[in-house]
């Protein structure tokens, strides 16, 4: 009997402690304003990252089957009415075979951003593979997703990574990687006009390679679903922009 009831305990506790999980408060993230002059260059904007912005982790691990768990990091701040990014990235295995904009950038070693500007459910998935291949579409769900013009994602938003910028099979053996980004509201093409600044949105980031030697879903904001999937804008936190 006594064995019994451990085990009811045990049961007991893991569904609580699942529920919570689920329903905790999301995560906020005060998104600093840099001050800065315009047409500024990359290799400037990451460095104004690394002296002014504190560090965050993407480092959830949200499904049990997918255990393996790279080592990530990320800064985030906006000025000039743009988002900047920098994520920071160790792992055992990389992976960049995509070569065409808006591929399935996260089969390969990517970080995503997906930002929901208008904390409406519509959101945009801002996806970047290790080489800095861009993927960029809108909607309310995975099913429901519009592209973004690809001569708009070229001409509009800057993309740097230590990897450089072309595709690779994969190379094991561990491996570091850093990218910088610069995203222009402008590419927000279903929120015209939009203006970052005193913005209270909702958001996620995430690390993925789905079709690494090592498959891999980590998040910033725990996801509550029952196999992975980062298309569930009900599971982003909050970002607040200065």
């Amino acid at each position: 009997m006594l064995n019994k009831n451990k085990v009811y305990l045990f049961l007991l506790c893991t569904v609580i402690s699942s529920c919570y999980a689920q329903n905790e408060t999301p995560k906020e993230l005060i998104v600093k304003e840099i001050k800065s002059k315009k047409n500024i260059t990359l290799f400037q904007v990451s460095d104004l990252l690394e002296q002014q912005v504190k560090l965050h982790t993407i480092d959830l691990i949200n499904w049990d089957d997918f255990s393996y768990s790279p080592k990530v990091s990320f800064r985030i701040a906006h000025a000039n009415n743009q988002i900047w990014l920098k994520y920071y990235v160790t792992e055992e295995n990389i992976l960049a075979q995509v070569d065409e904009i808006n591929g399935s950038v996260a089969g390969d070693s990517c970080v995503e951003f997906f930002f929901d500007p208008r904390a409406d459910g519509n959101y945009y998935n801002f996806e970047f593979s290790c080489i800095g291949m861009p993927h960029l579409a809108y909607g309310p769900d995975r099913h429901k997703r519009q592209f973004v013009d690809k001569e708009k994602i070229t001409k509009e938003i800057e993309i740097s990574s230590s990897l450089g910028n072309e595709p690779f099979i994969e190379r094991t053996g561990g491996h570091t990687w850093e990218m910088t980004i610069i995203i222009p509201a402008s590419i927000l093409t279903e929120d015209k006009g939009i203006q970052l600044k005193g913005l209270k949105t909702r958001a996620n980031f995430y690390k993925c390679g789905d079709q690494t030697s090592d498959p891999h879903y980590l998040s910033w904001n725990p996801v509550g679903t029952e196999r992975p999937d980062f298309h569930r804008p009900e599971y982003f936190g909050q970002l607040v922009f200065e």
